[in-house]
């Protein structure tokens, strides 16, 4: 154990010191939903929320099931590219390895799972997830496992550098919309409200164990995926949904800002997703898009009754289309996104993008 130990401090020495050109930073660690989810889900016996089946991870560079809830890779991996980093492997995985004592944080690690939420108790349906405040707390022992590592000053170097990536909220929104116990309980207002606090305790949580710079992306345009234009007339965008959405990504935006000017040394790159989401839907055939509704994977209406399982239909041409099955992109939306987080412009990601935040 000690030997291992001093291997890991030897390791992060050279980490922190000799990054490579492609290394922007020294690891990436996630927090959210389906969006980044790279597997954590497999490992929750209980979860109804797995992409462990066909069609799911089809384009997948290895062609296997990988978890990720589309057809391909997801922004956690696009991004991780971006800074020269392997995606952050998922954090269940690393706990079901038979030896942790050969477990490395160094790098990063995933705690997204399919189906997460800001607020823990606001599924009327029973299915396991890894809700934020478990993802924090599960981050909360990789710090003390980094210190044992690299020492205390060692962790605070290596997370002070690194990014700390979240995406996560839309599942908060999707169920209020559908519980009505929820919404006789509590006006969207004050729901959006608690979203915004609960999230904004969480950063301070991860501030306060070291982390330094965020990447914030918002919550895309909801009402116009496939399972939600169904049931609304000529299948347009649910714009009840998509209000709900605006709010809280306005929330959001604020309550950074209150941050930032409450820690001067934190810093944040926010994607505006709803904007850039509805700019590819209205102006498809810019992005190289063909379909703007339909799923690619799925049955009935626009393929949106079901999730992409082993008896869905699922298109060849998946490049054309801007959502993979009832609320997913496709990785060909994913690049864009990533793309726009990374390297975007002040109008959609601000008040930088990830390139300038890794620089800082």
């Amino acid at each position: 154990m000690a030997y291992n130990n001093v291997f890991l401090a030897v390791s992060f020495l050279f980490i922190c010191f000799n990054l490579s050109a492609a290394q922007m930073v020294p690891a990436m660690f996630v927090f959210g939903d389906s969006i980044v989810d790279v597997g954590n889900n497999n490992y929750l016996q209980l979860s109804f929320a797995k992409a462990n089946l066909p069609h799911y991870g089809i384009d997948f560079p290895t062609k296997k099931l990988t978890g990720r809830f589309t057809n391909g890779m997801n922004p956690a991996d696009f991004l991780a590219e971006k800074v020269g980093l392997p995606t952050s492997p998922p954090y269940l995985s690393l706990l079901s390895d038979s030896d942790n004592n050969n477990v490395s944080f160094l790098t990063g690690v995933s705690f997204a799972s399919g189906g997460a939420r800001i607020l823990d108790d606001t599924d009327p349906f029973v299915f396991q997830s890894i809700h934020l405040t478990q993802q924090v707390d599960y981050f909360s022992r990789v710090h003390e496992e980094l210190q044992k590592q690299v020492g205390s000053s060692g962790a605070e170097k290596l997370l002070s550098k690194s990014i700390f990536a979240i995406v996560i909220g839309g599942n908060d929104i999707l169920a209020y919309s559908r519980s009505s116990n929820l919404r006789n309980k509590t006006t969207p207002q004050q729901y959006v409200a608690s979203m915004v606090l609960t999230l904004k305790a969480k950063l301070k949580y991860l501030y306060n164990l070291g982390a330094r710079k965020f990447v914030i992306v918002g919550i895309g345009a909801l009402g116009c995926c496939p399972s939600r234009r169904s049931n609304v007339k000529n299948e347009e965008c649910n714009e009840e949904i998509n209000y709900w959405c605006v709010k809280s990504n306005e929330g959001f935006v604020s309550m950074l800002q209150e941050l930032k000017s409450d820690l001067q040394d934190i810093y944040y790159s926010y994607f505006d997703t709803y904007t850039v989401l509805l700019n590819v839907i209205q102006k498809p055939a810019d992005y190289g898009f063909v379909e703007v509704k339909a799923a690619c994977c799925g049955l009935g209406t626009l393929n949106s009754d079901i999730f992409c399982l082993p008896i869905a239909a699922y298109c060849s041409n998946r490049s054309d289309y801007i959502f993979f099955d009832r609320v997913h992109p496709t990785e060909a939306s994913y690049r864009i996104f990533a793309d726009h987080i990374f390297d975007g412009p002040l109008q959609y990601t601000f008040p930088m993008n990830m390139r300038q935040l890794a620089a800082l």
